[in-house]
């Protein structure tokens, strides 16, 4: 698989919903116009009673008033909310969504409007160890950390029921969809591999992510494999293919790196003219070379006592 080779995402519904601001008025005026009200409405209904041996039709109205004053304060006061910090309030007034308080801090809203809470905050989701199996169909474990926050109240409300498992669900989803997608050793060297190609296959993550999530109102910050290994079953047969990778690799520097030196070795003899050789000489001086250079073990000294061609 290519580079430059697109992830496939699914295509989610649009939102029915956006978030808007909702309107809300300062939360310390209305506590202080409720509190008066509150006070002169008992004021008034403790006047109404005093008044009621006198004149028992202004006693009786001045009750009714302060009782009404004392119940729409109270009524009044039930419209204080106090928002936190990385808090939200989606506020919605007989099931029809009016908008969403952001603002921290004491503010006051309509009385008959209901107040969900929403934490805007941002959150960490690590998957389980998922076994599944690569592109070249090699049984693999892998995990991941997402790092998302909810970006849009409304959607993450109304458009999916748990916006929270809506997110451990699609993330879940997503690792086990990249993880088919590629292997986790690529045979190719212009492919891309989960171990070898981190970077890459973490941004399409993040990008298959951003595309699963949207409709919840969710951004992904950032997404990571936590881990990746081969199936325990595999593991040890992966291992040694591996090593034996690695002595390949090694034994071909070693055999580059000692074809330059008698190269070196034979261009300085020519060059100093200080013993002739010829072919059979020149043969058996490159064979004794690589044995030497290139062997596992020390090499033990043969001592010829006749000539090369006896």
């Amino acid at each position: 698989m290519s580079l430059d080779q697109p992830v496939d995402v699914p295509e989610m519904p649009a939102p029915e919903v956006r978030e808007t601001a909702a309107h809300s008025i300062p939360g310390g005026l209305a506590l202080l116009l409720g509190l008066i009200g509150f006070l002169l409405g008992v004021g008034a209904a403790i006047a109404g009673a005093g008044l009621t041996a006198d004149s028992g039709a202004a006693g009786g109205a001045l009750i009714v008033v302060g009782v009404v004053l004392v119940i729409a304060s109270v009524f009044g006061m039930a419209g204080l909310n106090m928002v936190e910090p990385g808090e939200a309030r989606v506020v919605q007034l007989f099931g029809r969504y009016t908008g969403t308080i952001r603002a921290d801090g004491l503010r006051w809203v309509n009385p008959l409007t209901s107040r969900s809470k929403i934490s805007t905050r941002v959150r960490n989701h690590e998957t389980a160890v998922l076994k599944v199996n690569d592109a070249y169909g090699n049984p693999i474990e892998l995990a991941a950390v997402v790092v998302w926050q909810v970006r849009d109240t409304a959607q993450a409300l109304f458009s999916v029921d748990d916006y929270v498992e809506f997110v451990a669900t699609q993330t879940e989803a997503a690792v086990r969809h990249i993880a088919i997608e590629y292997p986790y050793d690529a045979h190719d060297e212009n492919g891309l591999s989960l171990r070898g190609n981190a970077e890459e296959i973490t941004e399409k993550l993040a990008a298959e992510l951003t595309a699963r999530v949207s409709a919840a109102g969710v951004t992904i910050v950032e997404s990571r494999f936590t881990h990746l290994a081969y199936a325990p079953e595999i593991a040890s047969a992966m291992l040694q293919r591996q090593q034996a990778g690695a002595v390949v690799a090694a034994r071909q520097k070693i055999v580059e790196g000692a074809c330059g030196m008698v190269e070196d070795a034979l261009a300085r003899i020519t060059e100093q003219d200080f013993v002739e050789l010829d072919e059979e000489r020149r043969a058996t001086m490159v064979s004794n070379l690589l044995v030497v250079l290139c062997g596992d073990r020390s090499p033990q000294p043969v001592l010829n006592t006749g000539s090369l061609y006896q």
